[in-house]
Protein backbone atom coordinates (compact mmCIF):
# COMPACT_ATOMS: atom_id res chain seq x y z
CA UNK A 1 0.00 0.00 0.00
CA UNK A 2 1.58 3.36 -1.27
CA UNK A 3 2.24 5.58 2.22
CA UNK A 4 3.62 2.20 4.04
CA UNK A 5 6.78 0.19 4.30
CA UNK A 6 6.60 -3.83 4.18
CA UNK A 7 5.57 -3.97 7.69
CA UNK A 8 2.79 -1.74 7.38
CA UNK A 9 4.42 1.24 9.11
CA UNK A 10 3.18 4.37 7.93
CA UNK A 11 6.19 6.35 6.32
CA UNK A 12 6.74 9.90 7.08
CA UNK A 13 4.55 12.40 4.92
CA UNK A 14 1.76 10.17 5.71
CA UNK A 15 -1.71 9.24 7.94
CA UNK A 16 -3.12 6.05 8.74
CA UNK A 17 -7.32 6.33 9.50
CA UNK A 18 -9.92 4.14 10.01
CA UNK A 19 -13.08 4.35 8.32
CA UNK A 20 -15.57 3.77 10.54
CA UNK A 21 -18.16 1.73 9.41
CA UNK A 22 -16.27 -0.98 8.38
CA UNK A 23 -13.19 -0.39 10.54
CA UNK A 24 -11.50 -0.45 7.00
CA UNK A 25 -7.83 1.21 7.22
CA UNK A 26 -6.44 3.28 4.66
CA UNK A 27 -3.28 5.44 4.44
CA UNK A 28 -3.29 8.67 3.03
CA UNK A 29 -1.12 11.95 2.53
CA UNK A 30 -0.56 14.68 5.57
CA UNK A 31 -1.41 17.28 2.42
CA UNK A 32 -5.25 16.06 2.43
CA UNK A 33 -6.48 17.35 6.04
CA UNK A 34 -5.73 20.64 4.54
CA UNK A 35 -8.44 20.04 1.79
CA UNK A 36 -11.91 21.82 2.65
CA UNK A 37 -13.76 18.27 1.84
CA UNK A 38 -11.35 16.44 4.80
CA UNK A 39 -11.39 19.24 6.99
CA UNK A 40 -15.37 18.94 6.94
CA UNK A 41 -15.08 15.03 7.54
CA UNK A 42 -12.20 16.03 10.43
CA UNK A 43 -15.21 18.03 12.28
CA UNK A 44 -17.44 15.72 11.95
CA UNK A 45 -14.70 13.32 13.44
CA UNK A 46 -14.65 15.68 16.36
CA UNK A 47 -17.72 16.05 16.81
CA UNK A 48 -18.35 11.97 16.69
CA UNK A 49 -15.62 10.94 19.19
CA UNK A 50 -14.16 14.31 20.47
CA UNK A 51 -10.43 15.42 20.64
CA UNK A 52 -9.62 12.44 22.96
CA UNK A 53 -6.18 11.60 22.07
CA UNK A 54 -5.71 7.58 21.16
CA UNK A 55 -3.35 5.48 20.18
CA UNK A 56 -3.79 3.83 16.26
CA UNK A 57 -5.58 5.51 13.08
CA UNK A 58 -7.72 8.54 12.87
CA UNK A 59 -10.71 7.38 13.31
CA UNK A 60 -13.31 8.76 10.57
CA UNK A 61 -17.59 8.89 10.52
CA UNK A 62 -18.52 7.73 6.92
CA UNK A 63 -18.75 4.75 5.37
CA UNK A 64 -16.06 3.16 3.13
CA UNK A 65 -17.92 3.96 -0.55
CA UNK A 66 -18.26 7.76 1.00
CA UNK A 67 -14.68 7.97 2.31
CA UNK A 68 -13.60 6.45 -1.33
CA UNK A 69 -15.81 9.12 -2.77
CA UNK A 70 -14.06 11.98 -1.26
CA UNK A 71 -10.50 10.99 -1.57
CA UNK A 72 -11.48 10.59 -5.64
CA UNK A 73 -12.55 14.14 -5.23
CA UNK A 74 -9.48 15.12 -3.18
CA UNK A 75 -6.96 13.77 -5.88
CA UNK A 76 -8.50 15.30 -8.64
CA UNK A 77 -8.40 18.56 -7.20
CA UNK A 78 -5.20 17.85 -6.06
CA UNK A 79 -4.34 16.91 -9.69
CA UNK A 80 -6.30 19.38 -11.31
CA UNK A 81 -4.73 22.28 -9.45
CA UNK A 82 -1.22 21.30 -10.99
CA UNK A 83 -2.21 21.19 -14.31
CA UNK A 84 -5.30 23.95 -14.26
CA UNK A 85 -8.15 25.30 -12.63
CA UNK A 86 -10.94 23.00 -11.25
CA UNK A 87 -14.22 24.02 -12.45
CA UNK A 88 -16.92 22.25 -10.31
CA UNK A 89 -18.09 22.84 -7.01
CA UNK A 90 -18.47 20.13 -4.48
CA UNK A 91 -21.35 20.09 -2.22
CA UNK A 92 -20.64 18.26 1.14
CA UNK A 93 -24.07 17.15 3.42
CA UNK A 94 -23.86 15.67 6.60
CA UNK A 95 -20.65 13.25 7.18
CA UNK A 96 -19.07 13.68 3.48
CA UNK A 97 -22.18 12.84 1.14
CA UNK A 98 -19.91 14.65 -1.22
CA UNK A 99 -21.72 15.01 -4.66
CA UNK A 100 -20.41 17.24 -7.21
CA UNK A 101 -21.94 19.92 -9.82
CA UNK A 102 -20.57 21.31 -12.82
Amino acid sequence: MQGEDKKGKVKKGWLAVMVDEDQRRFVIPIAYLYHPLFRRLLEAAKDAYGYHYSSGPLRLPCSVDEFLRLRALVERDTSSAHSSSSSHRVHLAPCTRAKVTS
